[in-house]
């Protein structure tokens, strides 16, 4: 009893299913064209969002470095000296333990600007801040200040 025949058994498609036609190619186009539509502006916003909560952490990180400093030397760097001050020591700083931050590139904002450094009159507050993406005061969202004192 033979169960397969010695022919060669041939599996063609029809012509009319041969490949894909025109009209669905530009539906699966239309269709990724929709979805970037719809998810691109999602991530492009929390890209934004992303910053400023990295320039808010950094702000706090320096705040904090800015304390030990302070609690080391007695005072806060002058302006002149500025953050800088926490990642090298500044001339004649008797009793400086740091550096303060590992490195000078958590004094740059997330958008490529260093963070804003001023102290008050009596050199006993200071005030540390961004002025955001488009570096004018005001502004929403990521064009938003973002300060710490």
């Amino acid at each position: 009893m033979m169960l397969f025949s010695k022919s060669k058994v041939e599996c063609r498609r029809p012509p009319k299913e041969a490949g894909i036609t025109l009209f669905e190619l530009l539906v699966v186009l239309v269709i990724i064209a929709l979805l970037a539509t719809i998810v691109a502006p999602r991530v492009i916003g929390y890209a934004g969002r992303s910053k400023v909560n990295v320039a808010t952490a950094q702000l706090a990180s320096i705040q904090t470095s800015l304390e030990l400093y302070y609690l080391d030397l007695g005072e806060y760097p002058t302006e002149d000296e500025g953050l800088v001050a926490l990642v090298e020591p500044p001339e004649d700083a008797t009793g400086w333990q740091g550096p303060y931050m590992r490195n000078a590139s958590g004094l740059t904002d997330p958008w490529g600007v260093r963070y804003s450094y001023t102290l008050d009159e009596t050199g006993e507050r200071f005030t540390i801040g961004s002025l955001g993406r488009d570096g004018e005061p005001g502004g929403e969202g990521e064009d938003r200040d973002l300060f710490r004192s």
